[in-house]
């Protein structure tokens, strides 16, 4: 078996924990490798064996999710944080966005759609639930379009859409090198530092629009 997603999952609720276990070991391309009650667990569990995307839910004992994924972006920034909680509040969902997660979803969210979701994070791909994205929406900050070229509005809209870099200058046509400079430039301008911070920028300032699920 080549290629196989390896996830820890850290939620202070047993039950949580092995519900989502019985979901993804009944993927051929994912695996769980380990299970953590709280924050510090989980990074002494990343230190020691190899993690690719982290179900990291927010609120729990000891150190917290945010805490956890900042110390995460910095210790091992290969590895891929989605949160999944039953928080949507703005507390919750900005400090954890800007602290290095690459996704954020909600509890509730469907079984193929938190697999799609795994498998997306492990791409390095911005996944935000619909719910949130709202939530973001709802914070618009000072209008950007003004800031934003009309063909970094196509790439961070496609980017918010799932879309790779290869295939969005394939969409584009446009290189793969041109794509990233122009994701560059977005991540300046918007003042954040990845993908799922511009996407969650990009909500919060109105240029993007959840999708109707």
């Amino acid at each position: 078996m080549t290629d196989v997603i390896r996830v820890l999952i850290v939620d202070d609720h047993p039950v949580v924990r092995d519900g989502l276990r019985g979901v993804i070991d009944g993927e051929p391309d994912m695996q769980v490798v380990g299970e953590a009650g709280h924050g510090a667990e989980a990074l002494a569990r990343v230190a020691v064996d190899p993690v690719d995307v982290v179900l990291m839910d927010l609120r729990m004992p000891t150190m917290g999710g945010v805490e956890a994924i900042g110390q995460l972006r910095r210790r091992s920034p290969s590895v891929r944080v989605l949160v999944l909680t039953t928080f949507d509040t703005d507390r919750d969902v900005l400090p954890a966005i800007e602290a290095g997660a690459t996704g954020y979803l909600l509890k509730d969210t469907p079984r193929d759609e938190l697999l799609r979701a795994v498998r997306a994070a492990h791409r390095g791909e911005a996944v935000l639930s619909p719910a949130v994205a709202g939530r973001l929406m709802g914070q618009v900050r000072s209008p950007a379009q003004d800031q934003l070229s009309g063909r970094e509005l196509e790439v961070l809209r496609l980017v918010a859409a799932g879309f790779t870099n290869r295939e969005t200058a394939q969409k584009l046509f446009i290189s793969e090198a041109t794509v990233k400079t122009h994701l560059l430039h977005v991540y300046a301008k918007l003042e954040v530092r990845d993908r799922a911070s511009a996407v969650a920028a990009g909500y919060q300032r109105g240029l993007l629009v959840p999708e109707e699920r």
